[in-house]
């Protein structure tokens, strides 16, 4: 996909992609949703369906009680595909839909300017474990510990394109549950799907940076358009 953020037009196109249908001025999406994580910031990284690897990110400011729309930019999702993440297991590619929150950023590159959310630097020692056997799983580490074996975990500066800039996306990271996975951010964009994280192009990933305030608790909500895994249900 090109990059840069997708710029809508008054169309029928665009009303789809807010989640409006022509004719009809309906609430915007996260009004529609079950759970918006309480805080008046909200992404929404949705698919047309479980078996996609392309969608759209939103990200939406609540203001004076109405959400107001941020931005928009063109997503891609793992290469399995989306699946519920209360099912989902590791190494499958697939990326887990739900509503997360937003524990820090980190990046290859420093911070855009005006990023107001932690932000660590990428270096050399930086890995994310993803050994199921280590008491570190599912988390940033720097450097690598002794109980979590390097060939099951994720060193992070390898990554540079990809992990120029990234958020990590809260699935199972609370209270880790061993083989459902680790390591899902959403981040810059690199190939044509994900491992099973959501990627956006740079200048989106920057721009959404920037927009992010703790104070303010955003969310991610992770899923697709209908069905047992729409956005709307969490």
């Amino acid at each position: 996909m090109r990059p840069g953020v997708v710029l809508c037009l008054v169309s029928a196109t665009c009303l789809a992609l807010l989640g409006a249908a022509p004719g009809r001025n309906p609430d915007p999406l996260p009004a529609r949703m079950a759970d918006t994580g309480g805080g008046s910031q909200l992404i929404v990284a949705q698919a047309p369906d479980t078996g996609a690897t392309e969608g759209t990110v939103d990200w939406w400011d609540l203001r004076h009680g109405r959400w107001i729309p941020a931005g928009s930019a063109p997503a891609r999702f793992g290469a399995g595909g989306l699946v519920e993440g209360t099912t989902r297991r590791q190494d499958t590619e697939t990326t887990p839909t739900g509503l997360y929150d937003l524990p820090f950023g980190f990046g290859t590159e420093p911070a855009p300017a005006g990023t107001s959310v932690e932000y660590r630097a990428v270096g050399d020692g930086s890995w994310w474990c993803q050994d199921n056997d280590s008491r570190s799983y599912n988390r940033w580490t720097d450097p690598l510990p002794a109980d979590c074996r390097a060939a099951e975990s994720e060193h992070l500066a390898d990554y540079r394109e990809q992990y120029a800039h990234a958020l990590v996306i809260g699935f199972n990271y609370d209270r880790p549950v061993r083989g459902r996975g680790a390591g899902i951010f959403l981040h810059v964009n690199g190939g044509p799907a994900t491992s099973g994280c959501v990627s956006v192009p740079k200048e989106a990933m920057e721009r959404i940076l920037r927009w992010a305030v703790p104070d303010r608790d955003p969310h991610i909500a992770v899923g697709t358009a209908d069905g047992a895994t729409a956005v709307t249900r969490y």
